[in-house]
């Protein structure tokens, strides 16, 4: 079939300024991104997937058992997504019923009998996968080799989506609510791990070897991942909140002994610090591994990609420059993070990934405050600022598949902080954290769920102080002065929002002040003590914002 490529512009308008922004999206965007007509009929309960890559050839050939349900009068056909160069070969309708299908660029249109009730196609599918030129950055398969020259594979693909590895419905809005099997057959030298648990390995002819990895819940599409490689594992249990959870390391073998005396450590505190903030971890089913990769590291739901070299810091580099980032594993605790917010809790579009992003981000900032202590972890946070560029909002368009300013992490976290502070009660703070893991466990999400459910919970309509920070890149300048010699303090913010209302509790051991600053100039009577509460680093260190004093006044420096 022709490719259509009939473009559609998308207008973006930036909430505090009005300027519009145009930005082209093509009708592969939207058949990507949105759900479509031939989407939104039906809903996957479970993927079976089997794959068998080619290391030489770098080509691979599969099949996906995708179980399903109507939810609706089907459509004429039902869009699944394989990416190019790979393609479809045939598929069978419940065991039992060739179907015809088209092509509409990654998108593949299948004649499905207009039947209600669950039913089931076998896709099988073959090709050369995109591989990853700079995983996981760039997504695809990546074949290269271990340090002893041995053949190592894996994928990444959030954000490419993973059509570019097996044919699905690659729409973040739906997961398989049984979970997911995955099959990997591959040389015998070799051994394959997966996500959840291994329910079978068997040696077949030819020198190859099958392994079969199940998960109960469900899980991402591109948190299903095959890893491939001369693998040796060594487990535990953690005694975690939900009672025994089985832990375990697969590592390269000559990885094996760095392994065993570090990873456990930095897991162990990982959990202490995020069943403390978050809950349970939510796939004590499925158990939790680290598994070692060639790049740095993913979030893969029960299968955590670790790539950090068995080294504290982010490949011995820390992104806050406050010295807290070299005294932990960056990868397992950022990706660990994950587990709660990006597995647990997933967005619906990929444009509310701060969702996943930003409270991971700031899951950084807990774990430090747990570990190290409350000042650390404020030190840590304001110290990621630094990468924050503004450059563009971090909710860009919907149902294109786009993907925001990857100011979504740091500034995403920096907004948490924010509102943390303005809340100045970390166990009301802990609990929405907790309850937003719960309430929303194993669901799918928009932002303004997640923003709607943190002001109910708060009692607080933080409603302006997401869309400052969210759609955005102005950072919002609160304006100061002191008057009668140091008993007034005059305030207001600007660069912001219209009903931009952060607010600000600054505090000290002998004072703590808390204030409604607008758009318009309020004022506040002040005891003896707190007057020396505004300065400039101490409200920084909490907030992110720009604090300066007021033109033509007097303010504390």
């Amino acid at each position: 079939m022709k490719r259509n490529t009939i473009i559609t512009c998308l207008l973006l308008l930036t909430a505090s300024s009005g300027i519009a922004q145009q930005k082209a999206y093509t009708r592969a965007d939207t058949l990507r991104g949105s759900i479509t007509p031939q989407r939104a009929w039906w809903d996957v309960l479970h993927y079976d997937l089997s794959v068998q890559p080619d290391y030489t050839q770098k080509t691979i050939k599969g099949s996906n058992r995708i179980r399903y349900k109507t939810t609706a009068a089907p459509a004429t056909a039902m869009q699944l997504d394989l990416q190019e160069s790979l393609h479809i070969d045939s598929i069978v309708w419940n065991k039992k019923q060739s179907l015809t299908f088209s092509k509409d660029g990654n998108a593949w249109l299948v004649n499905t009998p207009q039947q209600k009730g669950e039913h089931e196609l076998m896709v099988y599918y073959s090709g050369k996968p995109r591989e990853a030129v700079r995983a996981p950055w760039d997504g695809g398969w990546t074949f290269t080799t271990d340090s002893l020259g041995r053949p190592w594979m894996t994928v990444t693909c959030q954000g490419l989506g993973a059509s570019v590895w097996y044919p699905c419905k690659d729409h973040q809005s739906d997961e398989p609510d049984r979970g997911a099997a995955l099959t990997m057959i591959v040389p015998d030298t070799l051994v394959a791990v997966g996500n959840g648990r291994l329910k079978a390995q068997q040696k077949l002819a030819n020198g190859l070897a099958s392994y079969r990895w199940e998960v109960t819940n469900p899980i991402n599409n591109y948190n299903i991942i095959p890893y491939i490689g001369k693998y040796v594992s060594f487990g535990e249990t953690y005694a975690g909140e939900k009672g025994k959870l089985d832990v375990a390391y697969w590592v390269l073998d000559y990885n094996l002994d760095k392994a065993k005396a570090y990873l456990p450590t930095e897991v162990h505190n990982m959990f202490n610090a995020f069943e403390y903030w978050f809950g349970p971890y939510a796939f004590y089913e499925d158990s939790y591994k680290l598994v070692d990769v060639p790049h740095t590291g993913m979030e893969h739901q029960s299968a955590v990609a670790y790539g950090n070299h068995y080294k504290p810091g982010y490949r011995g580099r820390d992104g806050s420059g406050t010295g807290w980032g070299m005294k932990w594993d960056f990868i397992v605790i950022h990706e660990s993070g994950h587990e709660w917010f990006g597995n647990n809790i997933t967005t619906r579009d990929l444009a509310d990934m701060w969702v996943h992003e930003g409270f991971t981000n700031y899951s950084e900032t807990l774990f430090v405050d747990r570990i190290f202590g409350v000042e650390a972890g404020n030190e840590y946070n304001a110290g990621t600022r630094r990468g924050i560029r503004n450059d563009a909002p971090i909710i860009p368009a919907y149902n294109v598949n786009a993907q925001g300013s990857g100011d979504m992490y740091p500034k995403g976290g920096n907004l948490l902080h924010s509102i943390r502070h303005s809340l100045n009660n970390d166990a009301l703070f802990r609990s929405i954290l907790r309850e937003l893991n719960k309430d929303f466990y194993h669901q799918t999400v928009t932002s303004a769920q997640v923003e709607q459910y943190i002001s109910k919970k708060a009692g607080f309509d933080y409603d302006k102080v997401f869309d400052q920070y969210l759609r955005t890149t102005q950072i919002p300048k609160f304006e100061y002065y002191l008057s009668d010699a140091g008993k007034k303090v005059h305030y207001r913010y600007t660069n912001c929002v219209a009903g931009f209302n952060l607010p600000l509790v600054l505090q000290s051991k002998e004072a703590t002040i808390r204030i409604l600053p607008g758009t318009a100039w309020k004022s506040t009577d002040l005891k003896s003590a707190e007057a020396a509460l505004f300065t400039k680093a101490a409200i920084e260190q909490m907030y992110y914002l720009d604090v300066v004093p007021a033109e033509g006044k007097t303010a504390l420096k």
